[in-house]
């Protein structure tokens, strides 16, 4: 009941308002919520920890505890938030208690499982809390993590325990009735945790047996002399989020609303409760509530951010860690510079002095090892990453392959002595080999110092919209229908597209059910809904985790139970072992040059002027090139023409919204080509900015002007470079102060120095760290030489490192054939399970192509391909099917794989035909499973004849089945690999459409290029690389628009359907649809593309086009049986267009014969295939209506 005539507290300016039952009031108690549950009770708790942090401070509360359902996974950020708000953060835990024994399985008979709340009082109960955690995982997990009293005997010191909620041990006795076994439980919990540490804990927030609890329980506590405190068990913020946490449950549960049988909570009363609310809700029990105030002022736990627990490395060479660490720098600096100058030598001794005054020396140590484990041992590492790049000391120890002096890297944007903080050096290692380094690492500094890092999945813009939708019970279809419209990858705001996409907004008032669903949606956006392990962290201690930090199990796994940025805030030196494809590329298409050319590649030796490469580049033919394949890039790299390594790195730096919006990129491009004058700032640090033609490009010239120009020193021009790309005008006034002093002092003008300033805030807003785009450039440049070098092993390991993603497989396959690299078909006598190159001999020319990956097979894992190749390599090559099904391990290889196998054409070489192979594929796999089972009892090698090698038996006759139709075997294919291989549908009519449309996408690349292209033009293909997009700016920002490629026989070009025109086409923009597109020449585009009118299907626009359909004959070609065969087939389509003949006369003159009515016909896509399978594609014309 809400008592409105009660005095109010003061609303704190800004802080939330609180609704529900009761009213603040100046007579409140001294309360505060000690049993709590945030989004970190995963799929339970609905309530993010800075909001119950804001929510405390604004009820006046002194402190608040978070104790989520076992796990101590939100300690870091709710700690932070409450330190925000000024009020102290309580860190607990709700805890799984196993009655007997943790390590003993639990049910509702024997060794049941409890809760218990349990919080921190001083640091030595933290660290207890932290091991009891990690221990409830590591060793008493039984679908939750489970703790027991033997482990609360051992580390229960410094905790306060309060006997939970009703699935506390105290509860369940007092819910079967059993007084004296809650007295003799409340007990043993005080004698365990010791006196005034543990608490009979009551609520009431509408479990109806809270009712019979609540009295029972004050009996227990006038037996023991134990006190009552009063709790609220918080799940969620306000009364009405109870919807949104009810859906969470059934997320989490994997039940839906109407399934009445499901566990529900959403007629309790688990929110946030002020402190008059629960007095309101206990008024005769204000001592039980000041309990839990007692209780917030013996807590006292202050988190240390300031110390690092940082390994010490031990050389084996017997040497000190700084002994060793010169030594390799030494060594490092002689291999790379060979002499060493001044310069290189000032430079490495200031990188080591502030390298051993910040106390890193061993984590250098730690880096160099692993990556002297992983060369030694074949593993590819990247050539650095990040800021790390700028150090010479990093380069030395071979951590980077860049060198900093020569592409004016800078040390203090990677370390600074000023800014004290952990150096964070990323490594990036071969994709399919990162696991070797981390269990290399782990051996070494032991299992129990290292682990690896806990990450959450979040409930995304898109997801949520599932989640939610499924358990609404809102049909699949339109559920899939609204998600696909939501936004999504990072960055991606379901709120925001709700406040921006119009469509969006229209779907949202249709009815109700779609207004909860955005409602809830938006409710639970961001909330945690899973655990995983982090594709890349690791963290590694000086002594056992679990007395620094909590760890959990991740399915097998240890790993810490918080994310990587909390193990940063308490000091835990993180490494991120990164996995990147490229080097596995690399690796892959190296190998490959080596095994067909004899040639190793030498990066060092080959050097950054590969004439082939830069024509590569500013051909913008970089499909399979890191970091260059988006369609923008390739844009940018053709108005660029890089033609030097500096110009790459430019490009890594300048392709992001900032410099593409803010002009940087068409000054640049601009000043490059001598379209306008070089001009710097000032003449002092043209040196600085010759290289980006006067642009101040990266973060590196923002401080190297400050340095050169106002005598910052370079840890002071590192402050100044984070100061402006945060934009705060206040410290931004003290800065430019400092800077316009600075230049005065060095003999600038004033008015120059501010007008210099300006200008460098503008392009810092936009400035990117040099370092990172150097290092990754040298990834660019590799990938970009094997693809101008060696074309085919390039995309061969391309194809190989994707195997598993068909649209990759299907792009780089068509990039092959579009560089005349023939991709030939799977075979199981040529294919291995990875793709291969192969060659052929095409007259009389040697010719390398490449063979298809078994792997690549839809539905055929790695095993069964593998031990396929393998049993041919044993035995010879498979004759037919029967041969392959008595060969090939049944236990890898069922009914299904055959099914997809066949279909692919891998067996082709058997001259069965498909539809033969599956028909007789059933009673084939009965004969085998007896070979193969008398083959397992030994009775073959008994009984039979010897078997000769290469074949299980003598080849069968071949049946006579005839093939399927091509559309039929051309859909099979599709299905087995995920797009048409070996010929496709819009072969046949190709030449057909190209005639009606009058133009194909090779003429109308003839035409730009001479400058005679149309304006308007309508062009036929097939569709492939759809997706949609939401405008973000302008008039028609919130609309939706599309980008697809449009593929021919010829070629393709890059199509653009606007907001307008989508409204009407969106429907037939789907991959693999082939239609005619009217639009305009997109003369913005620096590559074949157009701007979208209008798409109509092909066979409507053929109809709506077409007078009558023409028959070209040729008596060459055309024979009487032909001519009987397509009488026939256009009998089987009767419609309303006519048939002209178009036949040969004497003197070289043609007629055309207009047919009998009775062979008017409708014109689809089938009747054209099929005369065009018939006649030949030539054969095919028209008359236009």
């Amino acid at each position: 009941m809400r008592h409105d005539s009660a005095p109010r507290t003061t609303h704190r300016p800004g802080g939330p308002r609180f609704q529900g039952e009761g009213t603040m009031s100046d007579s409140a108690p001294d309360f505060c919520h000690l049993h709590v549950h945030s989004h970190f009770s995963l799929l339970d708790g609905a309530c993010r920890v800075e909001d119950l942090a804001k929510h405390a401070a604004a009820d006046g509360q002194k402190a608040i505890a978070l104790t989520d359902h076992g796990n101590l996974f939100g300690a870091i950020p709710f700690y932070k938030a409450c330190k925000k708000e000024g009020i102290k953060p309580l860190l607990g835990i709700e805890a799984y208690v196993a009655q007997d024994s943790r390590l003993k399985k639990s049910n509702k008979e024997d060794n049941r499982t409890h809760h218990l709340t349990l919080i921190a009082k001083d640091l030595e109960g933290w660290h207890n809390l932290i091991k009891l955690s990690s221990l409830a995982y590591k060793e008493g997990f039984y679908y939750k993590p489970r703790m027991d009293k033997e482990l609360l005997s051992k580390y229960g010191k410094g905790l306060v325990a309060l006997s939970g909620c009703l699935g506390g041990e105290v509860n369940g006795y007092l819910m079967r009735d059993d007084i004296e076994g809650a007295i003799a439980s409340a007990k043993l919990h005080e004698e365990i945790l010791g006196k005034d540490n543990f608490f009979l804990e009551i609520m009431n927030n509408g479990y109806e047996a809270q009712c019979g609890v609540i009295p029972k329980m004050r009996k227990v506590a006038d037996a023991t002399g134990l006190r009552l405190a009063i709790t609220q068990d918080i799940h969620y913020i306000q009364p009405q989020d109870n919807k949104a946490q009810d859906i969470l449950i059934c997320i989490g549960t994997g039940r839906t609303v109407g399934d009445e049988k499901r566990f529900r909570m959403d007629d309790l009363k688990l929110y946030f409760r002020t402190r008059q609310q629960m007095l309101d809700l206990f008024p005769k029990d204000r001592d039980a509530l000041e309990v839990t105030g007692e209780i917030a002022d013996r807590c006292d736990v202050e988190l240390d951010f300031d110390t690092y627990h940082l390994p010490v490395f031990r050389p084996e060479s017997g040497e000190t860690p700084d002994e060793m660490f010169d030594r390799l720098c030494d060594e490092g600096a002689r291999r790379l510079y060979g002499e060493i100058t001044p310069e290189v030598r000032e430079r490495i001794e200031y990188e080591k002095g502030i390298i051993r005054q910040l106390g890193f020396v061993s984590y250098f140590l730690i880096t160099w090892d692993f990556i002297r484990f992983s060369i030694d041992n074949g593993i590819p590492v990247g050539p650095g990453r990040g800021s790390a790049a700028g150090s010479i000391v990093a380069y030395c120890l071979n951590i980077t392959q860049l060198d900093p002096l020569k592409y004016n890297l800078l040390f203090e944007r990677f370390l600074n002595a000023e800014r004290i903080s952990m150096p964070d050096i990323d490594i990036d290692f071969c994709r399919d080999k990162r696991e070797l380094v981390i269990d290399y690492v782990r051996n070494k500094y032991g299992e129990e110092n290292v682990s690896q890092i806990i990450t959450f999945g979040t409930m995304a813009s898109r997801g949520v919209i599932r989640d939610v939708g499924r358990a609404m019970e809102v049909p699949l279809s339109e559920v899939d229908s609204i998600a696909k419209k939501v936004p999504n990858g990072p960055g991606a705001s379901l709120r925001k597209a709700l406040e921006t996409d119009s469509e969006l907004q229209e779907i949202r008032k249709a009815n109700e059910m779609n207004q909860a669903l955005f409602d809830i949606g938006v409710r639970l956006e961001g909330f945690c809904r899973h655990s995983s392990t982090h594709a890349a962290g690791v963290v590694i201690a000086d002594k056992p985790l679990d007395q620094l930090i909590p760890l959990c199990k991740n399915g097998d796994d240890i790993v810490t139970q918080w994310q990587m940025s909390d193990l940063e805030d308490v000091g835990m030196l993180k490494v991120d072992f990164l996995g990147l494809k490229t080097l596995t590329i690399l690796d892959e298409a190296e190998a490959l040059v080596k095994e067909q050319h004899g040639v190793v590649i030498d990066w060092d030796a080959i050097g950054l002027e590969d004439p082939k490469t830069y024509d590569l580049l500013q051909r913008y033919d970089t499909l399979g090139v890191f970091q260059l394949e988006s369609e923008g890039m390739r844009e940018l790299l053709a108005r660029l023409k890089p033609d030097c390594f500096e110009d790459i790195i430019a490009v890594l730096a300048l392709y992001r919204p900032g410099p593409l919006k803010s002009g940087m990129v068409d000054m640049y491009v601009d000043r490059k080509h001598g379209r306008q004058k070089v001009e710097y700032p000032h003449e002092s640090i043209a040196s600085i900015l010759e290289d980006t033609y006067g642009v101040i490009v990266y973060q590196e010239q923002v401080m190297l002007t400050a340095h050169e120009m106002a005598g910052f020193t370079l840890n002071q021009a590192d402050k100044l470079r984070k100061a402006m790309g945060k934009k705060k005008p206040e410290v931004m006034h003290e800065f430019r102060k400092l800077f316009v002093d600075g230049a005065v002092e060095r003999g600038l003008k004033a008015k120059l120095a501010d007008e210099v300033f300006t200008t460098m805030e503008f392009f810092a807003g936009y400035g990117f760290n040099k370092s990172h785009s150097a290092a990754y450039a040298l990834l660019t440049y590799r990938t970009a030489y094997l693809k101008a070098n060696y074309p085919t092993e390039f995309l061969c390991a391309l194809l190989t490192c994707d195997i598993g993603l068909t649209d990759k497989v299907k792009e780089f396959s068509s990039e092959a054939m579009r560089l005349g690299i023939d991709v030939l078909p799977p075979s199981v006598n040529r294919s291995r399970t990875k793709f291969t190159v192969e060659h052929v001999q095409e007259n009389g020319e040697d010719r390398s192509c490449i063979r298809y990956g078994l792997g690549a097979i839809k539905g055929l894992g790695s095993k069964a391909t593998d031990a396929l190749v393998a049993e041919r390599e044993k035995k010879g090559e498979y004759t037919d099917l029967p041969n392959l099904t008595q060969r090939w391990d049944p236990k890898l290889a069922n009914k299904s794989a055959y099914e997809t196998l066949i279909k692919s054409g891998a067996l082709d070489d058997s001259k069965w035909s498909r539809r033969a192979m599956l028909e007789a594929l059933e009673d084939l796999l009965r004969e085998a499973s007896s070979v193969h089972k008398d083959r397992a009892k030994g009775q073959s090698l008994l009984f039979a004849a010897p078997i000769a090698a290469g074949s299980e038996h003598e080849v069968r006759e071949i049946p006579a089945t005839p093939e399927w139709e091509e559309s039929e075997r051309l859909l099979a294919e599709k299905e087995a690999l995920g797009f048409y291989l070996s010929g496709h549908p819009f072969e046949k009519r190709g030449s057909f459409y190209a005639r009606l449309a009058r133009i194909d996408s090779k003429k109308l690349g003839q035409l730009m290029q001479a400058g005679q292209a149309p304006d308007q033009i309508v062009i036929a293909g097939m569709i492939t690389g759809a997706r949609s997009l939401m405008i973000k700016s302008g008039r028609n920002a919130g609309q939706r628009m599309a980008k697809f490629r449009l593929e021919d026989l010829e070629g393709s070009l890059g199509c653009t359907v606007f907001s307008k025109s989508y409204q009407t086409a969106r429907e037939f923009i789907i991959d693999d649809e082939i239609v005619f597109v009217n639009g305009r020449i997109d003369k913005q585009s620096d590559e074949l593309a157009i701007l979208v009118d209008e798409v109509v299907l092909a066979e409507r626009y053929v109809r709506q086009n077409v007078d009558a359909f023409v028959l070209v004959l040729d008596p060459d070609l055309h024979d009487k049986s032909k001519l009987v065969e397509a009488r026939d087939l256009l009998r089987k389509y009767p419609g309303a267009h006519r048939i002209i003949f178009d036949v040969p006369g004497p003197d070289h003159a043609r007629y055309r014969l207009l047919a009998d009515g009775e062979f008017r016909v409708r014109l689809d896509d089938a009747l054209i295939d099929e005369l065009g399978e018939l006649l030949g594609p030539e054969a095919l014309s028209f008359t236009r209506v």
